[in-house]
């Protein structure tokens, strides 16, 4: 089955075909501005693509009702339409995409496979928010968790490097991009994790400013008038790294940390203390840790994030092999041969873990 893996974000659309056994047989990654790609373009992109068998799409928000990758048709596009205000730069790029390539590949089977999928079924007292009971039930609140396909890989891919089943292990994996999120994966399960409600709960990130305490919010309306649109684009495009030091790219950030800027030294040292504390927590909701995995494009490529993260976990027995860590390369551990708990990076790969669920689902509508 060679499976069209769409990777809708709000500035590009990646397009990678892979064969039953992951072989990479295509690849390329359009601009798309405001979360649309030109159709032209992909069109273009699609005819040099031969024999597509099925499509699986990654979707951001499934809500309560998908907690699996399912086979998409009209109803399905309906429902995940109305999930849009609750991912606003992500799903309409993701529908945007499936309906564009649906048109450009008409006949072909497609999945939607779901970021929240993963955290579907974490503990009660992990996903529920002390709110009234009625609230709850009638609008859906809970916390959902997302980056649940590179999380899932990122702990599957970490138990084949370890030559242990994941169903032994207790493995914190962390995602950080220019999205970041934890999650605490006991045994193959999420069972926490630092993304919420939406994508802006957390860790801090290159635009978004993670978890705020719920007053300031309520100050911000009250006391200063600013509206809810302009306070959701704030916390969303205009916080985080960028917020703190003017630039929502890490490596700008840490290269003028080093030579002595005080905001970008904040910055890093704000998004430091806010990981170490996420890590921490995800060892607790576990009551232990066996593996520490780093992922995404700040987690692979950023040595200096790692050392500082590790760094400041020693009290859990973990420490890095300094020139291990300095490589960058990924798929491979970096911790010190006296660190109890092993470090890895492992390259993000969401496109096989959207191919695995894809050929699932097709391959159980066959039988």
């Amino acid at each position: 089955m060679r499976t069209l893996v769409v990777n809708a974000g709000s500035s590009s659309l990646k397009l990678r075909v892979l064969d039953d056994q992951n072989t990479l047989l295509f690849g390329v990654d359009l601009p798309a501005a405001h979360g649309r790609a030109d159709a032209t373009a992909l069109a273009d992109a699609l005819a040099s693509c031969d024999g597509i068998d099925a499509v699986g799409h990654r979707i951001v928000h499934g809500g309560t009702e998908f907690t699996g990758p399912v086979r998409v048709d009209d109803g399905v596009i309906a429902k995940l339409r109305a999930l849009s205000d609750l991912a606003p730069l992500h799903q309409p790029a993701s529908l945007a995409a499936l309906d564009m390539t649906s048109k450009a590949l008409p006949g072909v089977a497609a999945v939607a496979c779901f970021d929240t999928a993963f955290h579907a079924a974490m503990p009660a007292e992990a996903a529920t928010y002390a709110l009234p009971a009625e609230w709850r039930r009638r609008f859906g609140l809970r916390r959902y968790g997302f980056h649940g396909l590179s999380h899932s890989y990122a702990a599957r891919r970490t138990a084949t490097l370890l030559a242990r089943p994941i169903e032994e292990l207790r493995i914190v994996t962390c995602h950080l991009g220019a999205g970041a999120s934890l999650a605490a994966v006991d045994r193959g399960r999420s069972v926490d994790t630092t993304m919420g409600f939406t994508p802006l709960d957390g860790l801090v990130m290159a635009t978004r400013a993670g978890s705020l305490d719920p007053g300031l919010v309520l100050w911000l309306e009250e006391h200063v008038g600013t509206p809810a649109g302009e306070l959701a684009s704030t916390f969303e495009q205009r916080s985080g790294l960028f917020g703190l030091a003017g630039t929502a790219d890490m490596r700008a950030v840490v290269d003028r940390a080093k030579k002595g800027d005080l905001n970008a030294r904040l910055a890093f040292d704000v998004y430091e203390h806010r990981l170490r504390a996420g890590v921490a927590a995800m060892v607790a909701a576990m009551r232990g840790m066996d593996a520490l995995v780093f992922t995404g494009g700040v987690g692979e490529r950023s040595s200096v994030v790692r050392e500082h993260a590790v760094g400041g976990l020693a009290f859990l027995g973990v420490h890095l092999d300094e020139a291990a860590n300095a490589q960058c390369e990924t798929d491979r551990t970096i911790s010190a041969s006296d660190s109890h708990v092993p470090v890895f990076v492992v390259a993000a790969r969401e496109d096989l873990e959207i191919a695995r669920e894809t050929r699932a689902v097709l391959t159980s509508d066959e039988i």
